[in-house]
This record gives C-alpha cells, sequence and structure tokens, in this order.
C-alpha cells in the first residue's frame, strides 16, 4: 500500500467567471516522482499557485498525509512543508549560498549577533549529503545554473520540504547538467520526499516519473504509471492528437542553392564548415551541447567574427561582418534564448514586432501610425497571437506566444533565410504544432530555413537534409529520409565519423 503524501479534492478556480480549474484532483504519493503534464494554458500553474498558497480555491480541499489543511498564504504553505522552485530562480547574487538560504531567517548567537559560522556548517553538511562539491560560502554569481538549482533544492530542504515542486527545471541545462539534477532528484526520493515534476521534455518525463497525471483545459484528464505509456498517449490526452500529427513538413526537390558556406573558420570554435542550404528547404542542424552550433549561426548572422572562409549568396561572395550585413543580405536570427536576446520583455507585443522595420512608418520624426497597425495586425492574424491586445507586455505571454513575436519580429523583415536556434525549446506541444506548420508553410513559400535542435524527432520529422556536427566541424550530411536516431547520435557523439 502506497503512503499518500498530498491528496487535492476536486479542487475549482475561476478568474473574472471564466473557470481556470474545473474540479481537478490530485494525488501525490510520498518519495515518487509524479509529472504534471498540461499545455500552457491547462491549468498547471493555478493549480500549483494554489498548493503554494498564491491562489486560494473557490472549493475543493487539500489534504497532507491524510490530514486536510488549509494554505492562505505562501507562508502556510512552507509550515506544511511544501516548496517550489520556479523556472527563473530568484537568488541574490552578490551573497554567499548559506547567507541566501537563511536570508529573512538568520540565525543569532547567545549575543543577538547572526551566526554566520552556525548557518555556513549545517548548509556544508547537507551539500555534503547530497554529493555536491559546492562550498557554503561560495558565491552565487559564480554558480552554474544546475549548481543554483542546488542552492534552492537545499533551501527547501532547510524548510523541511516533504513537497518539492519542480517547474520546468531542465530548461536551460545541458544534458550533463540534467543527469547531475536526475541524481539529486533520485537522492531526494531515498529520503522519501515526494516531488511534482512539470516539463515539455518527454524524454525527461520517461526518465525520472513514477506517474503521470494529464490535464487539459482545467480538467482533470487522466493519471497513468509513466511505464506503461508512451509519448503519443500522453500527447493525444493532452491535446487530442498523436505526434506523428504535428509534423506537417513535405520533403521536396532541392535544386537551387541559396546560401553556400566553403571553408569557414572562427578563432576559437569552428573549423573548415562547407554546407549548402537550397531554396525552400528546412535543413536540420544537428550536435550535443557544445558541438559549435549555436556559434556556427552566429558567424552567419554576423555576431562571431569569421576567420577564414566565404558564404555566398545566391552564387555572389557575401561579406557578413555584422547583423545589419545579414539582414541586408535576407538572412535572419531566432536565437536559443528568447527571453535574453529576442525580446525586449518589458515592452509590448506590437513594439516588439515592429522593431526590426521601424524605417517602414517612421520619417523623421513623424510616425505613420496607420502603416504600423497594419504591420502589427498581419502578423498577429498571420502567426494566432493570443494576447489580449497588442499593447500587452510581451513578457505576461506564454512561451508559445512570445516565441511567435520573436518570430514574427523577423517575418516583417521579409527574410530569405531563416536561422532558427532551438525554435520550439520550453513551450507546449501545441504551441509546437504550431511553429511546425508556420515552418511548413515558409518553405513552401521559398524561404529557406537551418533549424538548431536539441529533440531528435523533431529534426527528423521536419528536415529535408540533416547536417551533424562534432567539436566545431560538419561531420555528417544526411538525407531525410535515411537519418535515424541512431545515426545522428552516433556521429554526433563521434563514435561514426566516416
Amino acid at each position: 500500500m502506497h503512503e499518500v503524501a498530498l491528496k487535492m479534492k476536486n479542487i475549482q478556480k475561476s478568474f473574472s467567471g471564466i473557470k481556470a480549474l474545473d474540479n481537478i484532483s490530485f494525488e501525490l504519493r510520498k518519495g515518487e516522482v509524479h509529472a504534471l503534464l498540461g499545455e500552457n494554458g491547462a491549468g498547471k500553474s493555478t493549480l500549483i499557485k494554489i498548493l503554494s498558497g498564491i491562489y486560494q480555491a473557490d472549493s475543493g480541499s487539500i489534504e497532507i498525509e491524510g490530514k486536510e489543511i488549509s494554505i492562505h498564504n505562501s507562508l502556510d504553505a512552507i509550515k506544511q512543508g511544501i516548496a517550489v522552485i520556479h523556472q527563473e530562480l530568484v537568488l541574490a547574487d552578490n551573497m554567499s549560498i548559506a547567507e541566501n538560504i537563511y536570508m529573512g531567517r538568520e540565525r543569532c548567537n547567545k549575543f543577538c549577533f547572526i551566526d554566520f559560522k552556525a548557518a555556513e556548517k549545517e548548509i556544508q553538511e547537507r551539500l555534503d549529503l547530497l554529493g555536491i562539491d559546492l562550498k557554503a560560502t561560495m558565491i552565487v554569481s559564480k554558480l552554474s545554473t544546475p549548481q543554483k538549482q542546488v542552492v534552492e533544492i537545499v533551501k527547501a530542504l532547510t524548510y523541511n520540504a516533504k513537497i518539492v515542486v519542480m517547474d520546468e527545471p531542465t530548461a536551460s541545462l545541458s544534458n550533463k547538467e540534467i543527469e547531475m539534477l536526475f541524481s539529486i532528484i533520485e537522492q531526494l526520493k531515498e529520503q522519501h520526499i515526494s516531488i511534482i515534476y512539470i516539463s515539455h521534455r518527454m524524454e525527461e518525463i520517461f526518465h525520472i516519473s513514477d506517474r503521470v497525471t494529464v490535464i487539459r483545459d482545467g480538467e482533470y484528464v487522466e493519471t497513468l504509471k509513466t511505464e506503461d505509456t508512451n509519448a503519443d498517449e500522453l500527447v493525444r490526452l493532452m491535446v487530442g492528437r498523436r505526434i506523428s500529427d504535428y509534423y506537417s513538413h513535405i520533403k521536396r526537390k532541392l535544386d537551387e542553392v541559396v546560401l553556400e558556406v566553403e571553408g569557414l573558420c572562427t578563432s576559437d570554435k569552428l573549423q573548415d564548415i562547407n554546407m549548402k542550404l537550397y531554396k525552400g528547404e528546412i535543413l536540420g542542424l544537428s550536435g550535443l551541447v557544445g558541438a559549435g552550433r549555436t556559434e556556427l549561426a552566429r558567424a552567419m548572422f554576423g555576431i562571431d567574427r569569421i576567420e577564414a572562409g566565404s558564404i555566398k549568396i545566391n552564387g555572389r561572395a557575401t561579406a557578413i561582418e555584422s547583423p545589419e550585413d545579414a539582414i541586408r543580405n535576407g538572412i535572419v536570427l531566432i536565437p536559443e534564448s528568447r527571453k535574453e536576446e529576442g525580446l525586449i520583455l518589458g515592452n509590448t507585443v506590437g513594439f516588439n514586432i515592429t522593431i526590426t522595420v521601424l524605417e517602414e512608418f517612421i520619417k523623421f520624426i513623424h510616425v505613420k501610425r496607420p502603416k504600423e497597425q497594419e504591420i502589427i495586425h498581419t502578423f498577429f492574424s498571420k502567426l494566432s497571437i493570443k494576447a489580449s491586445s497588442p499593447w500587452q507586455t510581451v513578457g505576461s505571454l506564454s512561451g508559445g506566444n512570445q516565441q511567435k513575436a520573436v518570430v514574427a519580429k523577423w517575418l516583417a523583415t521579409k527574410p530569405d533565410i531563416i536561422i532558427m536556434d532551438e525554435p520550439t525549446r520550453g513551450i507546449d506541444v501545441g504551441a509546437k504544432a504550431e511553429i511546425y506548420t508556420l515552418m511548413d508553410e515558409l518553405a513552401k513559400q521559398g524561404t529557406s530555413i537551418i533549424m538548431i535542435s536539441s529533440e531528435l524527432p523533431e529534426v527528423l520529422g521536419m528536415s529535408d537534409r540533416v547536417y551533424v556536427m562534432n567539436s566545431g566541424r560538419i561531420v555528417a550530411c544526411l538525407d531525410g529520409a535515411e537519418a535515424t536516431q541512431e545515426l545522428i547520435m552516433s556521429y554526433a557523439a563521434g563514435v561514426k565519423n566516416d
């Protein structure tokens, strides 16, 4: 018989008369990792905010270890042993690990002075127990993202957390860093700590979770043992479609070269890169983290200096020494990090869409508002951006709609070649399908796309051809029809190099 750590029963929550959660129930067992799946807007965040005391449910009940409790605020949740580790980590960079963990609840000695030594000793013991090679006195700004996540986990343990919620914990981690996080999660399980794991990455769900609960449109759908299900079934439960339905791209005959790279080298990473891109092609660029894919994108977009080699566009040698040169020649880059590099989060959706084409509606100090509105509404409609209005702050949109805003910004320049670096990272399956459909439509219209992706099903489903990189070099060019996950990985890992 499994011991139940948490039971949320018949939870309902409405905002301005619109139901966000409709009679949802959720059960978490002691020492299990329970994945919570659903599209953006399905209700995951609302459910977790109720559990953590940010929202209060309109009706329903919450039980911890069989005892009904009330959670009115975040402090109540902490007292009940509930901790949430958010995707956006909140730590003071200029303070030590120990100072961050005990901020606001500092230990004092008998003379009423803060006892830094006692705090550092306790935190060091907890770090050592988890097998983490960190010192409690280390300044947080010196830590990597996974190390900062460890700090958040240790902070949760100092509150004697029995339930830990992890929201997209691997969004910005490499494969090696993900393995480190999973090792810590296994240790937490051994201590009978229960984990609610929220992620859009199917491979993670199957690697780390024991059970999966799917919610859709604010309603409970189903709870399954992870070992008894598969990705196709989970996607169907989330959105009513299978994974194979997403990849609408139809492979086409490739005959007109629009971009040719020969012998390209950079000072720090890329070595003798040779590649071709055809008109209307979706070209997949695969490889492990650190292989040089993003560096190649940055070089072709003029961010990183090219030390040797050449780039030809439509057969003509072209010097690309800056992003301005790239844009002028019809090349745009949709970056991996949309929040840091793709958007001005504090400004409106409309502003972000039109920032690349200001010259089309601003002459001297005169702003042609009708032209501005035309551009904004064209791309709002074309990309089905879901926002209350073009004047909504872009930072308040879902990940999928933020990504659409980045795409719209660059489509406004009417590019011939689009480089997409991890175009569907951190967005839900429904938004992914919309991005895939858009990519296919662009390819049909003759736009050429270079898609950098770490998701092999995405690479195989969308690419006409696949280039594989390893250690700053292109080591294979595979036809989309012959490429397999195993073949790509063997080249990416250096096992195969013929």
